[in-house]
């Protein structure tokens, strides 16, 4: 069929679309025109998305395109499966929502800057999901980092450029530890390509220290404790739409390729004690996190360091999806991750949607100030409280399915110890969630002074994704169905199905 042979043609327009987002925007003058373009390319964004969800839902087949028919080692490949098609699509949605937020945002001095940073931003994590070889994620990662850090500085104020500066240290050492973890895989094998080094790749020293440069350049963009000292000062300092981006999307990309890494293209090379000791640092950084969430002053603080604690549930993935002396990869560990990827990167937007509004209301976001804000920004309030559910763990959120899917994998594993710290993390995050809520609802108060005036239609945006994320509790069966869409089945590829 037509529509079969046109569809590889999808992933580079997953890049493309944003690229050319990103010069148009440059070029347009008018603000109004400028985020009506943005608009119609978001939209453009999630259609793609969704035919390649669509196809790789129908035909459980995986596609790999080659730009310009030159394949693999010579060529640039892309590549999508089950979970790249299930990021690409979170990515989307996320992006046609935090676009309209911050059409609305944005003064058209800083839309004149904010748009291009923007879609370069997305066209780095579009490349990053779909890049079929190890140089190539590199490239995508340095456009990903710096488009973050310009917009990171965007905020204006003196901590935000210190926050930027920070983070362009961070991400610079990061892709330097990467890089070179990749030119010593080229040096052992001759290919970078993801596909061939997962055939090729042995158990031995030169891939083990390949390995562990790799994990230590994206634990740095991960932000995994103790390597977070950047994130929360980052996510705080920004801009409301793009702290949201940052926690939802940005940390998840260089979680996503450890994934990869450790998981398919260097499993060899792994070990228990090193997937041992991801998931102790995960462990610390649940509790130590959720504590400096509860110990903090500010709502975007205490956002950013939960988003610290939520990381580390990611990691508890290494010493759970691989039982003791058996090198089956546990399939239900995967899939709770993945589905704790999905409702934390919905819940985590809303709430920095909603302290962006509270903010912008205030002219501050000092939790102790905010007594009786349910009487003023409701929808705000509402928006934390739902996204707050998720993050949690309650029923019937998509928190819920990632949390009971992991502690099901901890006790049938017999790795009790590792459900115990997550019990503990969702206990600790209620207690800072209802720190906020009972300020919130404290109605003993004085008239606050109104910073600027509440726009509803801003509100409704994070409303939206916190019900999103609540919402993907009942999708449990499609998401798992997706992820079985693997590399190890036929690809349809630019000529067709193999």
């Amino acid at each position: 069929m037509m529509s079969d042979l046109l569809t590889p043609l999808l992933l580079p327009l997953m890049v493309a679309t944003p690229l050319i987002a990103a010069l148009v925007s440059i070029l347009v003058g008018s603000k109004r025109l400028r985020v009506g373009i943005s608009l119609l390319f978001a939209i453009l964004q999630v259609l793609i998305a969704l035919g390649l969800v669509l196809f790789l839902s129908t035909y459980q087949s995986a596609i790999r395109y080659e730009l310009g028919g030159w394949g693999a080692p010579l060529g640039i490949d892309l590549t999508v499966d089950g979970l790249s098609a299930l990021m690409l699509m979170l990515s989307s949605v996320l992006v046609l929502v935090l676009s309209l937020y911050s059409s609305q945002y944005f003064s058209h001095q800083d839309s004149v800057r904010f748009w291009p940073l923007w879609w370069l931003l997305i066209a780095g994590l579009n490349a990053v999901f779909l890049a079929a070889d190890a140089f190539n994620i590199f490239v995508a990662l340095e456009i990903m980092g710096l488009s973050a850090v310009a917009l990171v500085s965007l905020g204006g104020s003196r901590a935000a450029l210190m926050s930027a500066l920070r983070y362009a240290l961070v991400g610079l050492l990061g892709s330097l530890l990467y890089l070179l973890g990749v030119a010593l895989l080229y040096r052992a094998y001759g290919t970078l390509d993801l596909l061939m080094l997962s055939t090729v790749a042995d158990h031995n020293p030169l891939t083990w220290v390949s390995l562990s440069l790799i994990s230590l350049g994206l634990l740095l963009k991960t932000a995994l404790l103790p390597l977070h000292f950047w994130l929360p000062a980052a996510h705080s300092s920004a801009p409301a739409p793009v702290s949201a981006v940052l926690s939802a999307l940005v940390v998840k990309a260089s979680f996503y390729l450890l994934m990869r890494f450790w998981f398919d293209v260097l499993s060899p090379a792994t070990n228990e004690i090193g997937m041992t000791a991801l998931g102790v640092l995960g462990a610390v950084a649940i509790i130590w996190g959720c504590v400096a969430a509860l110990r903090a002053q500010r709502l975007k603080l205490l956002i950013a360091y939960s988003t610290v604690a939520q990381i580390g549930y990611l990691f508890l993935l290494f010493p759970l999806a691989t039982a003791s002396g058996s090198s089956m990869i546990n399939a239900g560990t995967i899939a709770a991750v993945v589905y704790f990827i999905l409702a934390h990167a919905l819940a985590k937007a809303a709430m920095f949607l909603a302290a962006g509004d509270i903010q912008s209301y205030y002219g501050h976001d000092n939790i102790n100030k905010l007594k009786g804000l349910v009487l003023t920004l409701p929808m705000a309030v509402a928006t934390f409280a739902i996204a707050g559910v998720s993050l949690i763990g309650l029923p019937p959120s998509g928190g819920f399915i990632a949390k009971w899917l992991l502690l099901e994998s901890a006790i049938s594993s017999g790795k009790w110890w590792w459900a115990v710290i997550m019990l503990m993390g969702g206990l600790l995050a209620a207690l800072y969630i209802g720190k906020v809520l009972s300020i919130a609802f404290n109605q003993d108060i004085d008239r606050p002074t109104v910073h600027r005036p509440a726009q509803n239609r801003s509100a409704f945006y994070g409303f939206t994704l916190a019900i999103l994320a609540v919402f993907c509790g009942f999708n449990t069966e499609w998401v798992l169905n997706l992820l079985e869409v693997q590399f190890e089945r036929p690809l349809m590829t630019s000529g067709g199905v193999q």
